[in-house]
């Protein structure tokens, strides 16, 4: 059965139907500019689509909204692997605004999420000032940059010669790059395990107009000992000026098991021919390259917000992953929005496990649920949400305890969208 509201109309929220695809996803398009998609690109995206965590908001016989959950497991500081609702696909037809179908499109996602026991959800943000309402706080964060390489240098770390390159067929590689990824996995929080088969060619898709001038999808595989240890995803945009060539590369994605195979696959796309800027986006905040160069400022690095993480069960959550040092807090959580979460929690950890159970005594901090979703992965701390008055210290010295074992060795890092 569908969930009803009202809004001046009835709205009904209804699971998706495997006849109902294109017209939800249509309404999703619409939503997001309609530009229409490649046949191929689409085709993907109704492979992935889980029915059974779909839905659409139904005027009549209108679809007037749309919205998803992918399962993926999201790595956490420690090496787990945490069941969460990756939310997708969210779209409210513009007819429809103001209505409340959102927020009830929200409101049962985040109750299926529950009932599925999947600790956390998790989405990236179109519009960022929409979903902090929700409990969503930025938890990731992504770099780009334009390498201008005609004026950069690249230093490389010992082992890196040891690394062989060889050009492939991006499609015919994707098992092979898709064990890279596999194994760097567990090693950065904010990584997704793809759960759900068919991900693998989200990352070969190369429809021809969306080139924009560029070259057809490369690919170079890095190996040793016969074994594949990275991969890198680009394309080339070729340019000529009066004074001879300007061409652009463009990554899309790279991928090396340490940090000889990475600096192999940098150096060769700082060393293409013909080519005189390396454009990168999404890549980690900590990355090693930023070390490498010799000069950062013609790198023209940039940030902005990645992951956003929503804890849909505080206790479960903040007991699956692991502190860098050991904390033992009182934790007054406030979330009007998944009242099952408000209220006073004891969280007690170390870097080999935690427990965090409801509890009576006095709080040390308070702070409402979106600010744990964005410490949740050590990548934003506490004590910088502290100072912007969203966490309140109540015990002295609690905030920079806490802080210390919410952090993360490394950056967390969302690898792609979804």
């Amino acid at each position: 059965m569908g969930t009803h509201f009202t809004t001046g109309s009835t709205i009904e929220l209804r699971e998706l139907a495997s006849e109902d695809w294109d017209t939800w996803y249509d309404v999703l398009l619409r939503a997001f500019g309609g530009l229409p998609e490649p046949t191929e690109e689409r085709e993907l995206y109704r492979g992935l689509t889980e029915f059974d965590r779909s839905f659409g908001a139904w005027d009549g016989d209108l679809c007037v909204g749309s919205a998803g959950a992918f399962r993926f497991g999201v790595t956490v500081p420690g090496g787990a692997s945490v069941p969460a609702a990756g939310v997708t696909m969210v779209g409210v037809a513009a007819t429809h605004r103001r209505r409340g179908v959102l927020t009830s499109m929200m409101r049962k996602q985040l109750d299926d999420a529950r009932s599925w026991g999947e600790p956390l959800a998790v989405l990236t943000a179109s519009e960022p000032a929409i979903y902090g309402r929700f409990g969503y706080g930025v938890a990731t964060f992504q770099l780009a940059a334009e390498i201008d390489t005609s004026r950069v240098r690249l230093s490389v770390p010992a082992g890196t010669d040891d690394v062989r390159l060889r050009y492939a067929e991006p499609v015919d590689v994707v098992d092979a790059c898709e064990s890279v990824y596999a194994a760097l996995v567990p090693a950065r929080p904010g990584m997704l395990a793809r759960v759900r088969p068919g991900w693998e060619r989200v990352g070969v898709l190369d429809p021809e107009d969306g080139r924009d001038g560029a070259s057809p999808l490369q690919c170079v595989v890095a190996e040793r000992d016969g074994e594949t240890v990275g991969y890198a995803r680009y394309a080339v945009r070729p340019e000529w000026g009066v004074t001879g060539h300007n061409g652009a590369v463009h990554l899309r994605e790279l991928a090396g098991v340490d940090a000889a195979a990475q600096a192999a696959l940098w150096r060769f796309l700082f060393d293409l021919d013909l080519t005189t800027t390396l454009k990168v986006h999404g890549r980690p905040m900590d990355e090693a390259w930023q070390h490498q160069v010799s000069d950062l400022r013609r790198c023209r690095p940039r940030y902005r917000d990645g992951m956003y993480v929503r804890l849909v069960d505080v206790g479960a959550a903040l007991q699956a992953r692991t502190y860098q040092a050991p904390v033992d807090v009182v934790l007054e959580v406030e979330d009007a929005f998944c009242p099952w979460n408000s209220g006073r929690w004891r969280l007690s950890g170390d870097a080999k496990g935690a427990s965090c159970e409801r509890t009576q005594d006095a709080a040390d901090l308070a702070l409402s649920v979106r600010e744990l979703g964005s410490a949740y992965l050590g990548g934003v701390s506490l004590v910088s949400l502290g100072a912007a008055g969203r966490v309140r210290e109540l015990r002295q010295g609690a905030l920079a305890e806490a802080s210390v074992g919410f952090a993360s060795a490394v950056a967390p890092w969302l690898p792609h969208g979804f």
